[in-house]
């Protein structure tokens, strides 16, 4: 049996687990550090969150993914026609406009208490719009010269390209 605190057992080495940190100041690794001697930004109140907080503020957080997802959606919903005019064919239209609206019905699902909604999406009238936006934008670019059209320039000869004057 030993003598002494039952609680503490008897270490030959107490002082081990400060040994990688003694080697460690030693090497030099704690030197030159960006925040040292710097104190830290704590609140004048506690706040448990204050370090998420503060990074949140100093570092590229993306703070859209701290939203709940029917905030996400009504933000995509808003945004709808610029996605629609960036989508090459009607059918990648369509399959938007029904994959959106089951992400909405899922949400829908998770929280049916949920006071806020995001709207549906019906993949006609996504498809409808996604005809008008790209029509406007057809009107919008100038005519592409036809292969039947003649475009008076002159042409250089090929055989000049590589010759040197004299």
């Amino acid at each position: 049996m030993t003598s002494g605190d039952p609680f503490r057992p008897e270490d030959p080495d107490p002082f081990r687990s400060e040994d990688p940190v003694d080697a460690a100041i030693a090497r030099g690794d704690f030197d030159d550090l960006a925040l040292a001697g710097k104190p830290l930004r704590l609140p004048s109140r506690h706040d448990p969150d204050w370090w998420i907080k503060q990074r949140i503020d100093e570092e590229d957080v993306d703070r859209d993914a701290l939203l709940p997802v029917v905030m996400l959606l009504r933000r995509e919903y808003e945004r709808r026609e610029e996605t629609l005019a960036v989508l090459p064919t009607e059918l990648e239209a369509r399959e938007y406009a029904e994959d959106y609206t089951r992400r909405v019905r899922d949400d829908r699902l998770r929280s049916p208490m949920a006071r806020m909604l995001a709207p549906e999406m019906d993949p006609e009238e996504a498809v409808a719009r996604w005809r008008e936006l790209r029509a406007e934008a057809d009107r919008a670019q100038p005519p592409v010269p036809q292969a039947g059209d003649q475009v008076s320039r002159q042409r250089r000869r090929w055989w000049y390209l590589g010759r040197r004057s004299r």
